[in-house]
This record gives structure tokens, sequence and C-alpha cells, in this order.
């Protein structure tokens, strides 16, 4: 029997039209696998109502084509059913794709499709939030809250408004308990890594995996100005770890105490946190062709 997938396309991911996405898909998905439909998103929250409305309906697949933030809103929505998620990366990092090896061209992302391969991956749960890539709190989700107004989104607009906020940023202090272990920290930023980049091949937790039943806590540590650029450069050669300013702890369960309104990143889109912050792990608990 043919499977039903429906594409789930943000129109406005990565600046780039999704306008001929439709009759590309046609052209390059096997029509002896699948009968497919598409749908746009109108609104923040769109694709997820979409997905879920799909798992329902008993779709085999729903491929999120956007970014990082499109691919939560549908991964969210097909937790606990029997939907496959599938990727057509089309954001300004495409951090979980480049993590499962899906092609950056539309065409032979699609063309990944008709093999109907799959894999589990474990997600991860920030308070009432699923990730799948990466979430954290302070610098990276204070860009994250800047980058979302931007109107020249993409990696060269993201490194511009790093270098704009990172000389009045202020780290602060973190009391964090990992699995038991109580850790005092100040801190520039923590990221909370399910995969190993954010994107872009800018890799902070080099050793992280998708299906290890593990979060990598990575805490970056107050570190002089002058080497901004150079931590930065650690992440793109997967050498951030050998850095006296980044320590980099495993664990399933993570607790963040005597947090008030605190901004955070959930896949790259910033939240507002106004009680502790608490990360788990829900292992192997989404499907996703690859």
């Amino acid at each position: 029997m043919k499977k039903n997938i429906l594409f789930v396309i943000n129109p406005i991911s990565g600046g780039k039209s999704k306008r001929n996405f439709p009759l590309l898909a046609k052209q390059h998905l096997d029509t002896d696998v699948y009968n497919a439909d598409f749908i746009l998103t109108a609104y923040a929250g769109h694709a997820y109502e979409l997905a879920k409305k799909a798992a329902e309906e008993g779709a085999d697949v729903v491929v999120a084509v956007g970014g990082d933030g499109t691919i939560n809103e549908v991964g969210t929505a097909l937790i606990g059913t029997g939907t496959k998620m599938g990727i057509i990366p089309c954001g300004s990092g495409n951090g979980l794709a480049r993590s499962l090896n899906i092609p950056l061209s539309w065409k032979a992302a699609v063309m990944q499709l008709n093999g109907f391969r799959s894999r589990p991956i474990d997600t991860g749960i920030l308070n009432e939030y699923r990730f799948f890539n990466m979430a954290g709190t302070g610098f990276d989700a204070h860009i994250s809250n800047e980058f979302a107004s931007l109107k020249g989104r993409g990696f060269v607009g993201y490194v511009k408004k790093a270098f704009s906020e990172v000389l009045n940023y202020q780290s602060r202090h973190y009391r964090l308990t990992i699995d038991g272990d109580v850790y005092e920290r100040e801190a520039f930023m923590i990221s909370f890594a399910n995969s190993s980049q954010y994107g872009n091949n800018a890799y902070i937790a080099p050793a992280a995996l998708l299906d290890d039943g593990i979060i990598d806590i990575c805490i970056i540590k107050p570190f002089p100005l002058y080497l901004f650029i150079s931590m930065g450069l650690r992440m793109f050669a997967k050498t951030s770890e050998q850095s006296r300013y980044v320590e980099i702890i495993k664990g399933r369960s993570v607790r963040i105490e005597s947090v008030t309104n605190t901004l955070v990143h959930i896949d790259g889109e910033a939240k507002k946190i106004e009680k502790e912050i608490s990360i788990s792990v829900d292992p192997l608990s989404l499907s996703v062709l690859y």
C-alpha cells in the first residue's frame, strides 16, 4: 500500500521562497511509495496543528519543510503517535538535519525520503517544551531573542548580531543539579545538546549523540572578549571541549534553581521562563526518516 505523506511548508524559513517546492517534490518523490499532500503554514504554531491533525488522521509521514523551529513544531506534534517525521532543511542553520546527514539540497532530501528509512531519536524536555536539537540559556538565548526580529536572517545576520551584543552581555551565576550532583558555576551561556551542533557545522558538543538517552550540558564560562572569535572557531573545528572555558557534563536530568524571568531558547526559538528550569530526556521517542 502507498504511504500517505504530508509536507508542512514554512514559507518564510531561511529567507528562501518555497513557491516551487511542491512542483520539485512531485518530480522527485516516488509515486509508487507515496500519496503526497502539501500545506503552507500561515502563523506560529500552525505546523504543530497541521502535523497533529495529520497524525490523528493516520498519516504515515509528516515532513517539516523549514528550519529547526518548524521541525520542533512538527516533531512535538508527532511524539507518541505512529507517524514518522521527515525533514527538508530550509532554515538558517539546519542543525538537526546536518546531524542526521540529511542533504541540504531540496532535491536530494526529497529523493532520500523514497527509501523510507527511519531511526528513533531522543527528545529533550525543558519544562513544558520539547527540543530535538538544542536548547539553552544565557548568551545564545539572548541572541535567539534578538535574532527573531531581524529582517536579514541567516548565518551572516546571526554572526553580526552576536558581535554587536557580546560587548554588553553579562555572565551570571547558575546553580545546576545534574543527576543529583550540584554544580555552582559562573557562565556566559549553558547549552543543552541533544545533537552535536547548533547548525552551520558549529559543534558545541562534538560527542553528543541523538540516541544515547543523555543530554550534553555545555557550560561556557566567562572568557576574555579577545577570545570571542577563537571560541567560535573552535566550534567549527570540533575542539570546543578542549578550551579551559568550556565544561561538558553528561546527564539525564538537570535542574537550574531559583531562576525567574529567564530567557531560554528551544531549538533556536526564544522563550521566557518564570520558574526554575528543568531538563529531562525522553529516549528514542521520535522516529525520523533519514
